[in-house]
């Protein structure tokens, strides 16, 4: 949330607003906690949209030209398949849960919490180490938060900027040698 105050004129206001005073206290706590409750259901709804769009429109091939000759119905044929792929993911995820819920956690997290001592060794998970590093290499508070922004907002205009008719890589042998080196 300290990310918002680097924002000019209203950054800390937005923080306050956005913890529910001046600390963090219960009303920060059951916002978010409400949003980690609800945001699994929301994953869930747009993941159904997607399958059902995916029923109705059919996905693309690799030539990308229309192929709906060939199509087969969904319904038997994928519900089944898709019902045997989720069970065999869900049975040893199930396993490890139930059986042996610590298997995989970071033994620090056994070490019982001393509010005096902050650990040296604090980093973030792998999948924010990008974050992280983008934070720490620019001084300027605005100017990290300005580049950890755009370094998501790339990402997400990438499907954008593509504005080819052939979507097939058969058509582009650069980028065939590209996909193969980055696989490699």
């Amino acid at each position: 949330t300290n990310l918002l105050s680097a924002i000019p004129y209203m950054g800390n206001q937005i923080v306050m607003w956005l913890w529910g005073g001046h600390a963090l206290g219960n009303p920060t706590l059951s916002r978010f906690f409400s949003l980690h409750y609800l945001l699994p259901f929301i994953l869930t709804i747009l993941t159904m949209f997607h399958i059902m769009m995916l029923h109705n429109k059919g996905s693309n091939n690799p030539m990308a030209l229309n192929s709906n000759i060939d199509k087969v119905p969904f319904h038997p044929y994928y519900t089944s398949k898709d019902m045997l792929g989720y069970s065999m993911l869900m049975i040893p995820f199930m396993m490890v849960i139930l059986m042996s819920p610590q298997m995989l956690g970071d033994p620090e997290n056994f070490n019982p919490a001393n509010p005096l001592i902050t650990p040296i060794h604090i980093q973030p998970e792998w999948y924010f180490l990008f974050a992280y590093a983008i934070l720490r290499s620019i001084p300027n508070k605005l100017g990290g938060v300005i580049a950890l922004a755009m370094s998501l907002l790339i990402f997400m205009s990438m499907p954008f900027s593509y504005k080819s008719k052939l979507t097939s890589l058969q058509f582009y042998p650069p980028n065939k040698i590209m996909y193969w080196m980055f696989i490699t």
